[in-house]
């Protein structure tokens, strides 16, 4: 066939490949890139948005949770409030014949737990309710302050004289010693555990002297005082006779007192015997004997056994907590004041 004649070459149609990935030219197709683009956009806003929403409902879940601890808070601290707010005295006996008790526990001082103020409380409370067959003082006391102590004889006696249909009894647990039983005297009578330990009907006054310390240790001591007197029994100075006698003065003064208040209470109960008020310490078997005690017996033989009601009624004075915070907060507060005025002023030095 001539060069005139053959047929001029077309162009192929097939879509040549791609050596690399196989994949035709189409793949360049504007069209297709942009499919796969806006899909791609559409996985990743999907993304995003599930994303957003997980955050929000984990917020949500948080909120939730939150107001359900505060409210758990709120109701915790409600039940608290309900349960130890201040009540009326006269209410606490449910309007039933019962046993009144007080505890009496630990030293007792001003500044703790069995102070005055508190026992005279529980007894005024008691001897109010008109439903109150009788009052057991239960006492577990090593002793403490002769104030104090006195405080709650008197006011014993006083009440009884006002109430003379209300006995008083008091029950000695482990110990009941010195201003212990100085309270244990007011009561009509006294009981006590076999193995409890009573009496230490006696005053004491004791300290250290740290002369020949200082001596050793070559400091000189200087006191300097307006009154002949007002530095006596100072524990760096040399101890003088003037004072030391002057004090057994003051606590034998103290001391017959007490053996005053014991002889009123007891009367003719106590047996003659001259280490009764020497301060020794006894069983309560041995109590017994000495007239110290009346009998063996726990609180419930006494509710039960003595005055006949079974029912037991506490009128000890708890402490208030709000009163016990804002003591703390206040005296926080002060150490706070204290420590911020130091700074200042040394600043200024």
């Amino acid at each position: 066939m001539s060069e005139e004649t053959r047929p001029a070459p077309q162009e192929s149609t097939t879509t040549p490949q791609d050596p690399w990935t196989q994949n035709t030219a189409a793949s360049a197709d504007p069209k297709s890139s942009s499919e796969r683009n806006g899909a791609a956009e559409g996985w990743e806003r999907d993304l995003i948005g599930r994303v957003a929403f997980s955050a929000i409902s984990e917020q949500r879940k948080a909120r939730r949770w939150g107001i359900f601890f505060k409210f758990l808070t709120f109701a915790y601290l409600g039940t608290f409030l309900v349960l130890y707010m201040p009540r009326d005295d006269g209410a606490i006996g449910g309007g039933k014949r019962h046993t009144a008790l007080i505890e009496i526990n630990g030293v007792i001082a001003s500044d703790e737990a069995a102070s005055a103020d508190s026992i005279v409380s529980g007894l005024r409370a008691a001897f109010k309710d008109e439903t109150t067959a009788g009052i057991i003082l239960r006492i577990n006391s090593p002793g403490g302050s002769p104030v104090q102590a006195g405080y709650v004889n008197d006011e014993i006696y006083r009440l009884k004289e006002k109430h003379p249909n209300v006995p008083v009894y008091a029950v000695i647990t482990d110990i009941c010693a010195s201003g212990g039983y100085y309270i244990a005297a007011a009561a009509d009578k006294i009981y006590a555990d076999k193995g409890s330990l009573v009496g230490s009907i006696g005053v004491l006054m004791n300290g250290f002297g740290f002369t020949g310390t200082m001596d050793l240790l070559g400091v000189e001591r200087r006191l300097l005082t307006a009154g002949e007197h007002k530095g006596f029994l100072d524990p760096f100075s040399p101890l003088k006779e003037s004072d030391v006698a002057h004090m057994r003065t003051v606590l034998a003064s103290t001391h017959k007192q007490f053996i005053d208040v014991v002889k009123k209470g007891r009367g003719d109960r106590l047996k003659e015997d001259p280490n009764l008020f020497s301060g020794l310490i006894w069983t309560g078997e041995q109590g017994v004997d000495m007239g110290l005690v009346d009998g063996l017996g726990s609180s419930s033989y006494v509710a039960r056994e003595v005055i006949g009601e079974e029912r037991i009624v506490n009128y000890t004075r708890k402490p208030n907590p709000l009163e016990r915070f804002a003591e703390k907060f206040g005296a926080t507060m002060a150490k706070s004041l204290v420590s911020a005025a130091q700074g200042w002023t040394g600043g200024l030095q």
